[in-house]
């Protein structure tokens, strides 16, 4: 039974001494997580949450569980927020803590929200939306030393937890209960994916064995491996509230790992986090593409701190570019970088290896055997070497839909030739020796003159300049084009570069037809807390721009 309850209280049982989570100022171990995250399924239960609907009765896009919103920066609380949840059979969901009021009284309200565990500094906010949503069944503040008083019919965190009993919530968890992770709305509104947990356990968090080795066939070899895991200890440097951040966490804490916090939870502070890395011995460190990997590097070249340990970068949920992998291997040769590529909408797929040996800059995945590319008109998968573009699927661990939008669901989970795919909007292409190539989501592509443009790999080819710091791509209006490319750069500090020295290196990578029309330069490139370019800013931004 993979449920995500079953296998914390399995893991505990068997190394409850070692240590499970380590922040700037607690430390708590495997027997430590196991009774808190107990302690908060009662009070959840307590209050009449939990499963009231089993999942044969429902449609792909419903739920039959009361849903939690977790509305917290990174710490303890938001992995005991996940577990604790999952103990008392609620499904917990991730909430941006940089939405405004109208974007916040949208997600809760979408979500059908029962309950919130909350940052107090987030109290304010959250009070000018409570009266136009329903009653809450439970509000849990986190006491983060901004001062906020509770809300009105609020409880303090830790006092809930501690007047809870810690024996195990008076429920059975399934494996086919709920996790729910909300899309970034970065190109739309942002809608909730509904997976079964013994789904996304093997989609991506730890049941599909490393090296590719198989998967995991039961709860008692996931047992019997974790005291082999204690040596395995994870910074994941973005926010919680990101799929890839979750995935990568509970990825190691299935192996019997640790996961450890750096002090700042609410940026990113390059300093802070190789300083966390040096003192807690570090192996692994998860970021989200460029816009963590600059600061990172740039952090590097200016002091220099024991890494000894750090042995792994895991990179998803946003491109990582060749210039970047090679700069993190010049400072530290022994790494290894592991690129992931995935989705909200498919778990993780594939990933590249770059090591210092490795002469390569493939664009290439190789993805797991479930991933693959199907045609045009979403009717056969392609074999490999057929040169047709077409949409990027996965089979096999795919989620259920999306919540409450049954026609949604239909279109990203087609059944086709028998077998049921997940095809969130990438395009991509089968090269001849089984890897895939992927340009990026056809809703961020451009037009230009009938051929297709994908931002990404514009992107990347204007990264390749040193001058550029950041790039993003958006679509403006051609008389003779259609549409064109324009490119919003974020120079480095001090550095600049013609639009003549940006095409010409953008032209050692791309076809003329895909280079950039016109440049804009900007102070700072918007970009969401995990990472990922604000594509709605980049088009409004170049729409408005004197051509």
């Amino acid at each position: 039974m993979f449920s995500l309850a079953t296998i914390n209280e399995a893991i505990a049982d068997a190394i409850p001494g070692n240590e499970a989570i380590v922040t700037a100022t607690r430390r708590f171990t495997w027997h430590d997580f196991q009774l808190r995250t107990r302690r908060l399924g009662n009070v959840l239960h307590a209050a009449g949450l939990g499963c009231h609907r089993e999942r044969q009765e429902l449609e792909a896009w419903e739920s039959g569980q009361d849903h939690l919103a977790l509305y917290l920066y990174n710490g303890n609380e938001y992995l005991e927020g996940m577990i604790g949840a999952y103990k008392a059979r609620v499904a917990p969901f991730n909430v941006n803590y940089r939405y405004v009021e109208a974007e916040l009284l949208y997600l809760l309200t979408d979500a059908q929200t029962r309950g919130i565990i909350y940052h107090a500094s987030f109290a304010p906010r959250l009070a000018a939306i409570l009266p136009k949503l329903p009653p809450q069944a439970v509000l849990l503040q986190v006491d983060d030393g901004s001062g906020e008083p509770l809300l009105p019919g609020a409880r303090d965190y830790e006092a809930a937890l501690a007047e809870a009993s810690d024996a195990p919530p008076p429920v059975t968890p399934h494996e086919d209960d709920l996790y729910i992770v909300y899309t970034g709305g970065t190109t739309g509104m942002p809608k909730g994916v509904l997976w079964r947990q013994r789904d996304i356990f093997f989609a991506a968090m730890g049941g599909q064995l490393p090296g590719g080795m198989g998967t995991v066939g039961t709860l008692d070899e996931m047992v019997e491996r974790a005291p082999m895991g204690s040596f395995i200890r994870s910074l994941p440097a973005p926010p919680f509230m990101h799929g890839a951040a979750q995935w990568a966490s509970f990825m190691l804490l299935h192996q019997g790992g640790t996961v450890v916090l750096p002090s700042n939870t609410r940026a990113l502070d390059a300093d802070d986090i190789w300083r966390t890395i040096a003192r807690e011995r570090v192996t692994t460190l998860s970021i989200v593409g460029d816009a963590f990997a600059r600061p990172l590097i740039d952090q590097l070249k200016k002091a220099s701190y024991d890494l000894s340990t750090l042995r792994i970068l895991g990179s998803g949920g946003a491109i990582l570019s060749p210039p970047l992998k090679k700069a993190f291997l010049e400072l530290l040769p022994d790494l290894m970088i592991f690129d992931g590529f995935g989705s909200s909408e498919t778990g993780a797929q594939g990933a590249t290896l770059t090591t210092a040996n490795d002469t390569t800059s493939s664009p290439a995945f190789k993805m797991d055997a479930d991933t693959g590319v199907l045609d045009e008109a979403l009717t056969r998968r392609l074999a490999p070497g057929e040169e047709e573009v077409g949409w990027l699927a996965r089979a096999g661990w795919v989620p259920l839909g999306y919540f409450h939008d049954a026609d949604k669901t239909r279109r990203t989970y087609p059944t086709i030739g028998g077998v049921r795919y997940a095809v969130p909007g990438d395009r991509a292409q089968l090269t001849a020796d089984g890897s895939i190539v992927v340009f990026g989501r056809d809703s961020v592509c451009i037009n230009s003159g009938g051929e297709k443009i994908f931002a990404e790999e514009v992107e990347q080819a204007l990264k390749h300049h040193p001058a550029v710091y950041d790039a993003v791509v958006a679509p403006t209006p051609s008389e003779r084009w259609g549409q064109q490319v324009t490119a919003i750069i974020q120079f480095r500090a001090g550095q600049r570069a013609s639009d003549d020295e940006l095409l010409a290196t953008a032209a050692e990578h791309l076809a003329r037809f895909k280079l950039p029309k016109a440049f804009i330069p900007v102070e700072q490139i918007v970009r969401s807390a995990s990472g990922k370019p604000d594509y709605r800013w980049a088009k409004e931004l170049a729409a408005k721009a004197p051509r």
